[in-house]
C-alpha cells in the first residue's frame, strides 16, 4: 500500500505540532501493526491510511486545540479502544506518562505489542472498568489529565472520567461537531462530580469536512466518596 505521508506531515504543521521522521516512522509501525492485528480483532472500520490518518492520528492530536501537553506530567486515556488518542499523544509529546485504560483484555495486550515495538517508554496499560479503577487510591485524583474518544453521553464519560483528575486538573472529551444539546444536559452531572466547563472548542478536522468538539472540563474541588457508582449504573443511569 502506498503511504504518502504529505497529507499526515501538512495536518501536524497546521495543528502547530513540530515533528521528527522518528515520529513518523512510529506512526507507519503503528498503522502497520493496527491493520494486522484488525485482521483477526475488532479494532477499527477505518482502515485506509488516509482516513486513519485524518480519523485517528490527527484527531487524536487535534486536542493541542484546547489543551497545551508541555505542561502536562501524566494522563490517563479511558476506554481507549485501539490506542486512539493515548498513543499518538505518546508519540508526540513522549515526556508525558501515559495510563491506557480499557475494558478488553484483548485489546489491551495488542496496546502492549505496540508500545513494545515502538519503544515507548512509560505508558502503562490497565484492564478494567474505569468504575473500578477510579476507586483505587493509586489513580484516583492522580492525573493531570482524562481524556476520552469513547462514544457513551457526557454525563456517563464525566462519572467514568472525572474521578481520575486531580484537583484544578482537566478532563477533555472528544466529541462530535454537533453536541450542544449533550453538553447542556450534562451540566447537572458535571456539577456533582466537581467539575466545570471550562470551554468547548469545535473545529474541522485537517484537510476534512469533519466536525469535531472538545469539551474542556476542569476539577474544581475533590469530588465525593459517591463516585464513581458501581459498575454499569453510570451507563444505565446517567447522572
Amino acid at each position: 500500500m502506498n503511504k504518502n505521508v504529505d497529507k499526515f506531515c501538512k495536518g501536524l504543521q497546521e495543528l502547530g505540532i513540530d515533528y521528527t521522521q522518528d515520529n513518523i516512522e512510529k506512526f507507519l509501525k503503528y498503522y502497520d501493526i493496527l491493520i494486522e492485528k484488525n485482521k483477526v480483532m475488532n479494532l477499527t472500520a477505518i482502515t485506509e491510511f488516509d482516513d486513519v490518518v485524518s480519523k485517528h492520528f490527527l484527531d487524536s492530536l487535534s486536542i493541542v486545540k484546547v489543551m497545551d501537553l508541555s505542561n502536562i506530567e501524566n494522563l490517563i486515556d479511558v476506554g481507549t479502544g485501539a490506542g486512539f488518542p493515548g498513543i499518538p499523544i505518546k508519540i508526540m509529546f513522549p515526556d508525558i506518562k501515559v495510563t491506557l485504560l480499557d475494558s478488553l483484555n484483548k485489546r489491551i495486550k495488542f496496546l502492549g505489542e505496540v508500545a513494545e515495538e515502538l519503544k515507548l517508554n512509560r505508558i502503562d496499560m490497565y484492564h478494567g472498568r474505569a468504575e473500578e479503577l477510579g476507586r483505587n487510591v493509586e489513580h484516583r485524583e492522580k492525573y493531570d489529565l482524562c481524556v476520552s474518544r469513547a462514544v457513551a453521553n457526557l454525563s456517563s464519560l464525566s462519572e467514568y472520567c472525572l474521578p481520575f483528575v486531580k484537583v484544578d486538573g482537566r478532563f477533555v472529551s472528544y466529541k462530535s461537531g454537533d453536541c450542544d444539546k449533550e453538553i447542556e444536559e450534562s451540566g447537572n452531572a458535571i456539577n456533582k462530580l466537581s467539575g466545570n466547563i471550562e470551554k468547548v472548542e469545535k473545529f474541522n478536522l485537517p484537510d476534512s469536512d469533519i466536525s469535531r468538539s472538545f469539551v474542556s472540563i476542569v476539577k474544581v474541588k475533590k469530588i465525593s466518596d459517591s463516585y464513581p457508582r458501581k459498575s454499569g449504573i453510570p451507563l444505565k443511569k446517567p447522572l
